[in-house]
This record gives structure tokens, sequence and C-alpha cells, in this order.
């Protein structure tokens, strides 16, 4: 979970009102009858007497009697609602005012207290509405306890929901020396951590605080986000005076061991008051009881020009740990945090399973009402399924209204899902006609992905960001002159692991899959599981070992694998309980893949599609994704020979640029658009081999190079050009400027993530800069290992002009001229 940002749109019902909280994580500290037991005090709900009752009557600075909800996991909890007894208008007891307590591990209690230092939460004024209150700040929680507060003694009920999202971070508290007060000529910046949880003393030690509490600070340190917040209240900062060591250490514990890919923090750069983002990072990391003796040093690159906070980007290298120790060091007097994040791959462990006891209690007792809740629950998942199939049937008729309207579809459109992990966005095929190969818009209708919150936007309203683009979504003066096609002409393949739904003219489709498919069934027996890659709507993504697959593929592909050894390999697998229209896409998607046959490209083996579960059956390169890969290296100098880290030398890296060139190079001439090349995408084989997949999307490594949308669209718009963002056009000439991005992180190791100075809404409104041409928009820096002749050629992928940039033949042949 990206925490920046989250109080707005991390705020669903966790399951107190539906029923997703089961009774038996519901308990009290008494009860007046069975019928004001502790699974009655749900919002909403008028089971039983109506409300979860205590035994006694509260009396004043009485606080024994709570309420407990036990979420399993660690959760962001931003919002909590509450509502009195009201039993069909014969209830008659609210809670005027409670408190809250809250505990990650079940051993610890902590008090909740608002940003002003207050703990007693306004309650209701009556029996019947409900009583939102945000929580400011957020809680991280495992066990959260509604404590009813009254000024007199007096009979009170509750019900109860909590609102927030699962804390996927894992983080349980950070350690750190205490923040300081910053003395200016006018005033005085209080830079200390004022809500941290645990203890404060010279340090802070066992809590959590304003680092994790999804408020970015501003700019200007001095300024607030939070309503009457002193100057410095949204940092924690420390002055290099009091360090002698040069650095600031802090160390965070996790809930369980976790894979780490990277950690993001936010600082503050306001150099004109000798404020600066870290000099460098080093970071210990521990998986048990001892500390690796090799620590991970990462230094970013200082910017003594733009004084903007910021989010830098370390990459963790996949250390497997429960705590992390990192030290920070200065790069000026004064260095200012205000969030810091940590992405890591859940996939590699286990979650709580659903029958652990509470820590506070050790028994489970099953209520024989149960099963009027399980009844209940298939007989609301029925009115939901048809609510759905309501919406989509509802949804196809009025995007059919929309077509005959506007008549925009292309002549030739094809986007077809080609990768073995398709996600959301794909290879996709646009058949043009001649003389305007790559330039036609392909289908822009970006479909659902994830059940995402209101606050998300949709790409639409990205446009609306910018004033020139409120009244239309095409470019001002420009003419439409993208040919129409029937709708009976088009048919809608569904991606298998993703949402999408590409539009392919019908013809197209009887060129490319008409024929017989040459690709030989496979035994499922000889393949071997090694770990999930990604998953979709109606399929997963597996990482396998094939025995003798040598004996089934085409003559034409060679093996680096000696024959008799197991071959890496991606299956994708629908799954099966897959309605018929899938699983005649998957089909579809098998017989165009068979059709793709280039060195650069990762190609399709075999398949398994005689009995359930379908699967299809490609390559996989033994080093992973180029990503990962360069990020594990270092450049040729003297600094690699110091660490002794691998190194990859220029030649190498143009080489390497030069095949996804030679492979975007085929896809153009094929009119197929990728729509997500990067790093990411492209996987390492034997001697610098590179193949050009697609199953970024799909893992939970990449998520942080996406941008959600509301409930409609994951977007790489890092590396997106400016008219793929705001209009929803996907050309060669985008795979182009996507191309620019990847090589600029090639030749940066990726260590760094494009527009890293950047958040995403800064991203998107530079894409305005790009439309409006007026000499405002940012380009991504010159890398230090990339010659003068060479940025030139990325620059010139990145003009505004789609037609201007160069193609694919001209960027192959630039670098394989830079080969040696």
């Amino acid at each position: 979970m990206h925490i920046f940002d989250v109080p707005g749109v991390c705020r669903y019902a966790l399951g107190m009102s539906s029923g997703q909280i089961p009774d038996e994580d519901i308990s009290a500290s008494s009860q007046w009858s069975e019928s004001t037991a502790a699974r009655y005090g749900r919002l909403d709900g008028e089971e039983g007497d109506g409300a979860w009752c205590p035994e006694i009557t509260v009396e004043p600075d009485h606080l024994k009697e709570f309420l407990q909800i036990d979420l399993r996991s660690l959760h962001f909890i931003t919002l909590v609602g509450t509502q009195g007894r009201h039993a069909g208008g014969m209830g008659n007891e609210f809670a005027q005012m409670y408190k809250i307590k809250y505990s990650r591990d079940g051993s610890r209690w902590i008090s909740w207290r608002n940003r002003q230092g207050k703990q007693v939460i306004e309650g209701n004024r009556n029996t019947y509405d409900i009583a939102l209150r945000d929580m400011q700040p957020p809680i991280i929680a495992r066990l959260v306890r509604f404590m009813p507060v009254i000024d007199h003694s007096m009979n009170v009920c509750m019900r109860v929901e909590l609102y927030g999202c699962e804390w996927l971070d894992g983080l349980v508290s950070y350690n750190a020396p205490a923040g300081q007060q910053m003395n200016l000529p006018a005033y005085t910046v209080y830079l200390n951590d004022s809500v941290y949880d645990g203890a404060v003393i010279r340090s802070m030690t066992e809590g959590l605080g304003q680092l994790t509490d999804g408020v970015c600070g501003e700019d200007d340190f001095t300024l607030s986000h939070v309503h009457n917040g002193w100057p410095g209240y949204d940092y924690v900062g420390w002055s290099n005076e009091s360090f002698p060591g040069g650095f600031v250490e802090i160390m965070f514990e996790f809930d369980r061991i976790r894979n780490f890919t990277s950690m993001k923090v936010h600082c503050n750069n306001m150099f004109s008051r000798h404020v600066k983002a870290f000099q460098q990072v080093v970071c210990h990391f521990r998986s048990d009881s001892d500390w690796e003796t090799t620590p991970l040093a990462f230094s970013p690159v200082e910017d003594e020009k733009n004084p903007s906070a910021r989010f830098i980007t370390v990459k963790l290298a996949n250390h497997m740990a429960s705590a992390i120790k990192c030290q920070f060091y200065f790069a000026d007097a004064w260095m200012l945090f205000s969030e810091i994040t940590f992405q890591s791959d859940t996939a590699m462990y286990n979650t709580t399973p659903p029958s652990t006891p509470k820590p506070d209690d050790p028994t489970h007792k099953v209520d024989d009402s149960n099963t009027r809740i399980l009844i209940g629950c298939l007989v609301a998942i029925i009115f939901i399924l048809v609510a759905i199939i309501v919406i989509i049937l509802w949804r196809q008729v009025w995007q059919k209204m929309l077509e005959k309207a506007s008549r925009r579809i292309l002549d030739d459109e094809l986007t077809a899902s080609l990768s073995i992990q398709s996600e959301t966005f794909s290879y996709n095929h646009t058949g043009n006609r001649p003389g305007t190969a790559g330039e036609q818009e392909s289908n822009s209708t970006y479909e659902r992905i994830f059940p995402l919150g209101p606050d998300y936007q949709e790409p639409s309203r990205l446009i609306c960001k910018l004033p020139e683009f409120a009244q239309s979504s095409e470019e001002p003066g420009k003419p439409d002159g993208a040919p129409h096609y029937a709708e009976a002409d088009i048919v809608n393949l569904q991606g298998v692991t993703g949402g999408n739904t590409y539009a392919i003219p019908a013809l197209t489709m009887d060129l490319l899959s008409g024929k017989d498919v040459v690709v030989e069934e496979f035994p499922r027996k000889l393949l071997a599981f090694k770990e999930k890659l990604g998953e979709g709507q109606f399929g997963e993504v597996h990482l396998c070992e094939a025995e003798g697959m040598q004996e089934f593929i085409n003559e034409d592909y060679l093996f680096d694998v000696p024959e008799g050894q197991p071959v890496l390999v991606a299956v994708k697998m629908l799954r099966s309980d897959a309605n018929k229209n899938a699983r005649n896409d998957f089909l579809k998607e098998i017989k165009i893949m068979s059709r793709l046959k280039d060195p650069n490209i990762i190609r399709l083996l075999a398949v398994c599609i005689y009995s359930d579960p379908l699967c299809m059956i490609t390559e996989y390169m033994e080093n992973g994704d180029l990503n990962q890969f360069l990020s594990r290296h270092e450049p040729e100098g003297q600094l690699a020979l110091l660490s002794n880290a691998p190194t990859v030398s220029f030649s190498d890296l143009c080489y390497m640029a030069s095949q996804i060139a030679s492979g975007m190079k085929y896809l153009s001439s094929l009119n197929f658009v990728h729509r997500d090349l990067a790093t990411r995408n492209c996987l390492v084989g034997k001697n610098y081999t590179i193949k050009i997949a697609d199953f970024g999307m799909s893992r939970n490594l990449y998520s942080g190079d996406y941008y959600r949308i509301q409930g409609r669209a994951v977007l790489p718009i890092r590396w997106m050009s400016w008219e793929s963002i705001l209009l929803g056009k996907f050309t060669t000439a985008s795979d182009v400027w996507a191309y620019a991005v990847t090589l600029w992180e090639i030749l940066n190791f990726c260590k760094e993530q494009p527009y890293s100075q950047l958040t995403d809404e800064q991203v998107i409104e530079n894409t305005g800069e790009f439309f409006r041409d007026q000499k405002r928009q940012i380009y991504l820096p010159q890398p230090v290992l990339c010659p003068v002749s060479l940025y030139k050629v990325m620059l010139n992928c990145w003009r505004r002009n789609a037609k201007e940039r160069p193609s694919f033949q001209e960027l192959h042949r630039a670098l394989v001229d830079l080969q040696p």
C-alpha cells in the first residue's frame, strides 16, 4: 500500500455492518444479557435487542467497559462510526462520548488522541443516527476497543463500524531520535513527532506516528497541512550538530519476515533554510535474531535547483527481513522527513489464517446464529451477482449507444493481448491504412481492474485538471481523421489475467487466428511449480520448471538449456470457473501468440487445453526481469571495484537496449502497440539476451509504478506519452516515448524511478505542459553514463508532435552504432 494520500481514499467499511467480521472476532468486557452481546454491536444491525450493552450502568471516569473488534491483521483505520440502540423505536440508549484504545499485538494497548491531544470523541445524540468521526491521526492496529464515556450515571449501548484498509506495509513500530526544534529569527519551528504512540524521552521507541500518518509535508516546512498545526508540524527533523556520526539512525520493526523491494522517504529540500534530502542511506537487515553483515547503501542525486519536497525511492533488492535499521546521512545542517513507506512482496509470506485465536481469547465459541449468518451471506451474494449482471448488461448497451453516437471507432483497430501476464496494458494490434502505420489511435476505453474507492479519478477526469481540456478531449484545431467501423465488425476479446476488453476487427481476427494452431499439447505432470508471478480476474501466471520441453516445440526454436534439463517457463492458467467468453478469448489469445516469432519477443512454447484448467506455456528467462537485474549491478569504475559489486559495461547496456528496439521494431511492423514498455517488462537471459514480455502490472513488486484511477484503470504514467495520458491515444509513437524512458532506466541501472522528484499528480500536470508546449515541461535528466548524442535521441523520442519522433528502425540503428 502506498501511504501517501491514503487517508482520503482508504475509507472502506471493514465488515461490522456487512458481517464480514465474524461474531467470534467481536468481544466485550461484559453484556447486559445474551440478546445484547458483543456480536449485536454492528452498525445498522437490529439483531438481538439491537446493540451491545454492558452489564452494569456506566459511571463517570469508569472506563472498564469496552466493545472490542479483532481485524485479524494490521489495518489503517481512518474513520469510525457509532450508533445507539434503536431496536425498531424501542431503544433509548446511546453513548454521548467514547474513547478508543487500540493494539497491534494484543499485549500493549494505546489510547488514541487527536492531533491536539484530546482523547474523548463526540458520540451520538440519539439512538438511530450514525455519527461518523475521522481519525486524525489514523490508527494502525489489529485490535480496537470502543469505551463509552459519560458525565453522569446512565445506561449506554453501542453499534459500531470501522473504516479503512489493510496495512500492507506491515510496519508495527519505528525507533528514532526525538525530533528537535529549529530556532528561526521570528519564531521557533517544532519538528517533533507530535502523534507518536510509543514512548518518547530522548528517543522514540516502540510506536508509530507522523512518519506513517499519510500526510506529506509542504515544500515550505514552516507551513502545515493540519488545521491549527504549528510551524513544522508535518515534519520530523534533526540537526546535524546533534549527531557526531553525521547520520540519524531509524529502526523499523515489521509484523513478520518480508521480502522488501523498496523504501520511499518523503524529504524536505528547502536548501535556502539549510535543509536537504539525505546524502546517503545505509540499511542493515535482520531476518531472525542476527543482523546481516553486508548492508545496502544508496545515494540519491543531490538537487540544489529544485527546493520542492519529494519522495526518494530506495531499492531494497528483495532483502528478507523482519527489521530494517537505516542510517540517514546529513547533506546539510538539517534533515526533515514527513513519510516513510515500504513496499514488500506479500506473496512471500503467509497471512494469519482465519482460525487463529485472538490474543485475548484463546478459545472460540461457535454460535448457533452462524447458520443464519451463512444463509444471509449466500442470499446477499446472489443479490450482488444479479446486480453485477444487470450492471454489465447496462454497460454494454450504453457503450454501444455511445459508439453509435460518436462514430469514433477506428477502421482497422486491433488491440490484442499477447503476453503471458497481461494485466492492464498489453501488446495491442492496430491495423492501419497504408501510409499511416502506427499513427492511429488504439482502443482508449479503460476497463475496470480493481474495485477502488470513489476518490480515484477516471482517465477522462485527468483532462479536467487542465483548463484547455475542459471543452474537448482532442487537440484543438485538429480534425478527427479516423475512419469509422460498423459495430458489427468488432470482436471483443477479454484479457484472461487482467480486466481489459480488446476491440478487434472481425476480419483481422480471422486473418490472425483462422488457421489451426501449430502448438503441441504438453503433459501437466511434467510442470513443477516454483512461484506465482501474478494474477487477474480470470487466471493466474506461475513460474514453473518443465521437464522434456524440447520434445514438444517447433524445430525452429533453439533452447539454451541442455537436453534432459528442466526448462524455466511461465504458465498462464485460466481458472476452471471462468466463464465461456473468457475460455473463448483464451483460445483466441493462444492462436495470436502462436504467430509471433522474433528472437526478442517472449514466445509461446506449448499448451494444455485438453482438460481444465486451460494453460498456455511461454518462455521465461533465467535472470528474471531487467529492472531487478540491473539494480543488482553497478557501472564499471572505481566505485564498483571498492564495493566488489557485479558490473555491466556501457557497451553491454547498449546491446540490451538495441535488442529491445529490435523486438519493438518487429511488433511495430505488425502494427502491434505494447502500451507498457519498461525494464520491468523485459526479461534477461544468458549473455545479456533480452526478450520483451508484459507481466510487470500483475506483480505486487511493481505496484508503485502504476497510478490507480477510480475503479477503471491502472496507468504507468511515468512511462506514458502526454497524448496517452490526456487523450487515451496509444500508438507506435507512444511506444517510442516509453522506449526512451526505458533507455533512461537502463542507463541509470534502474536505481531510480522516472520523475522520482515528482508526485503522480505533478507527473500528470507535466503532461499538460507538453500539450501547451510553452517550454515549461520537465524532461528526464541526462544520465551520467549517457553521451550527448544518445540523450538527443531520447529527447527526440519525447517530442510533442508524435510524427516527429523516430521510428524503432532508426532507434535500433542508433543503438547498434554505439556498440564496439
